[in-house]
């Protein structure tokens, strides 16, 4: 992490019904990755299903970088996690989410985003 720089904990809370909103999460997230940052996403309602092999190449929005090659550079860089309840409505389990991605529940976020230190957005 740079010098200076505070975590990013950025939550997602939209799928394809508003992919400008979850490009735009997730470019975020991922440009502060790009600057060194530490950058946690949380992904919620309908932006669970891109972590999820295969969802996330099936979006595309013109002149916004490939979903799925956002997801992938914060997977490997950063923290990503999908809403533990939302998982569950979805029918999803840690087995159906691709490596990197973890279920976790809402005192873990709470946990994240009242770090004195951090910087928390929503999409």
């Amino acid at each position: 992490m740079r010098t200076g720089t505070r975590p990013l904990v950025v939550k997602i809370t939209c799928g394809e019904e508003a992919l400008e909103r979850l490009n735009q999460g997730l470019t975020v997230a991922s440009t502060a990755l790009a600057t060194g940052a530490d950058v946690s996403v949380w992904l919620t309602g309908d932006a669970t299903w891109i972590a999820v092999a295969g969802r996330a190449e099936q979006l595309t929005l013109p002149h916004g970088a490939p979903l799925h090659e956002l997801r992938d550079s914060l997977l490997e860089g950063g923290t990503v996690t999908v809403c533990g309840q939302c998982a569950a409505r979805r029918d999803l389990g840690p087995d159906d989410l691709l490596e990197g991605a973890a279920i976790r529940g809402a005192a873990a976020y709470v946990e994240e985003i009242l770090r004195p230190d951090a910087q928390a957005i929503v999409y």
